[in-house]
């Protein structure tokens, strides 16, 4: 329980109506979870205003209302306070409620369209790996040392953020590693924590059904680092042409890493195959389990912002070298037949370039590549063609499937991303509606030596359709399909 006056510390008001001496036990957004002695932040969203809840939440107990408009009514007992910007308020209250959790670890957000998963996750592995005991705030789970806490969203509404680090606080984690993606940033999700690093992966299309112009998606990711404290270092990738702008109005110390231009830190790939990288990073040789362009740069921004943080070199690229990558990123499943299975959560033109651009260079000449690729309803329509173009271009044979249809119909989907491929390309593409099918259809065409790539689900263990999550696991259903097709 605290008062209402100290968790008001740093919240931008306006006005305030009652006592301020009041005992708070609960900070919520949500009218539905109201209870005695709560404070209620009226919040406004893309589909719901808080402020038309106010009411409900009074009848429910609430002794103090945040918002930024007040009611016509105002009632005896509970105190109301008008605030510039209500979901702002949201993250500082939680922050200030739990004792400001964020600044009693070392807390490392990492921004970026791709990437974000792998380097976070990366880094919490390597953390332990040197010793810590470490939290992870990610697209696939939470952890929270050796607790593992299932994920719904890539950043947490700022009320649970607060409560996840306050748990890790408890139980003595050093050092947490956290996605932060464009839509936390805009929704001030993480208002009022303090990071000790942010690191920038790269931007490409993507969310644009979100923020509406890649500007305003690159605006949001730079908010990030504009709100970085003078404590903190800002890592960016350099062969990402955005990085110089993520850094402008930074208050933090600027760093760069790069695999393919200047920068601070630069990483070479001397050898890549499925077997794995042998990369030189700031002149040191380490051999490493991942694969790929993308992943040496993903490794590079773990390596960097390691030895940023105070480590000794020698120490993070042995670590480094026994990393292993997250569930659903360039995941390998291998047939007894030969047939060699890939699951990646590329869902995005740059990502799906990147992932075949690399299974097209530790390919022979004579193996083929099957694609499996779909993408997600109510969701941004322009990569759709795209990412069917690109599939068909770096793949020998391509079926086009759903992903997640969500409300939209499925086939309406893969009409707009067949519309990207080339007429003399066609013959090359199939539709298959049913993901399982679809599956089935590529495996099918593969022999020994081929790739099969299921692209866009990754890590996911679902697939939704008009509002229901039906179990759908890539990974397990493209295992028990070479079983029966390949054995």
């Amino acid at each position: 329980m605290k008062l209402l006056k100290d968790i008001l510390y740093k919240v931008r008001i306006e006005q305030v109506v009652g006592s301020t001496n009041t005992a708070i036990e609960h900070i919520v957004f949500d009218s539905r979870k109201v209870t005695a002695f709560s404070a209620f932040v009226a919040t406004r969203g893309t589909q719901v205003d808080g402020h038309a809840y106010i009411a409900k939440a009074v009848e429910l107990g609430a002794l103090a209302i945040i918002c930024e408009e007040l009611p016509a009514e105002l009632k005896d007992g509970v105190t109301y306070v008008r605030v510039q910007n209500a979901a702002e308020a949201l993250g500082q209250l939680a922050a200030n409620f739990h004792d400001s959790p964020a600044k009693k670890l070392k807390l490392v957000g990492i921004t970026g369209t791709n990437g974000k998963t792998s380097t976070a996750t990366l880094l919490f592995r390597l953390f332990r790996a040197l010793g810590y005991k470490c939290g992870l705030i990610s697209t696939v789970e939470i952890r929270i040392g050796q607790r593992t806490i299932p994920s719904t969203h890539t950043t947490p509404d700022a009320v649970r953020l607060n409560e996840l680090l306050a748990e890790m606080v408890a139980e003595k984690v050093t050092h947490c590693f956290m996605e932060v993606s464009s839509h936390s940033v805009v929704q001030e999700r993480i208002a009022g924590l303090h990071f000790a690093a942010g690191v920038f992966t790269n931007i490409t299309h993507d969310h644009l059904d979100y923020h509406g112009t890649f500007a305003e998606y690159i605006k949001a990711k730079k908010r990030f680092f504009d709100q970085l404290p003078a404590s903190a270092f800002a890592l960016v990738n350099a062969d990402d042409v955005n990085s110089a702008v993520m850094l402008q109005n930074t208050k933090a110390s600027k760093h760069s890493y790069a695999v393919r231009s200047m920068a601070d830190h630069r990483a070479r790939i001397v050898e890549n195959q499925l077997t794995g990288l042998h990369l030189n990073i700031d002149g040191h040789d380490v051999y490493a389990r991942l694969i790929g362009e993308f992943n040496a740069s993903n490794l590079l921004a773990v390596y960097t912002t390691a030895t940023l943080m105070g480590e000794a070199p020698l120490n993070v690229l042995t670590a480094l070298s026994d990393l292993e990558p997250p569930r659903g990123r360039f995941q390998l499943v291998r047939s007894t037949s030969g047939i060699i299975g890939i699951v990646d959560y590329a869902h995005t033109p740059d990502a799906l370039k990147n992932v075949l651009s690399t299974i097209n260079e530790v390919c022979g000449d004579n193996e083929q590549v099957i694609t499996v690729v779909g993408c997600g309803g109510d969701r941004d329509r322009g990569k759709r063609p795209v990412m069917a173009r690109i599939a068909t271009e770096l793949s020998s044979h391509v079926v086009l499937t759903s992903d997640n249809p969500r409300s939209e119909e499925p086939m309406a989907i893969l009409e707009e991303m067949r519309s990207g491929v080339a007429a003399n390309d066609q013959h090359r593409v199939w539709v298959n509606v049913d993901r399982r099918e679809a599956i089935r259809q590529a495996v099918g065409m593969a022999k020994p030596g081929d790739v099969v790539l299921l692209a866009g689900k990754g890590h996911e263990t679902y697939q939704e359709i008009q509002g229901v999550k039906h179990p759908f696991d890539d990974v397990a259903v493209l295992k028990e399909t070479l079983e029966l097709l390949h054995k």
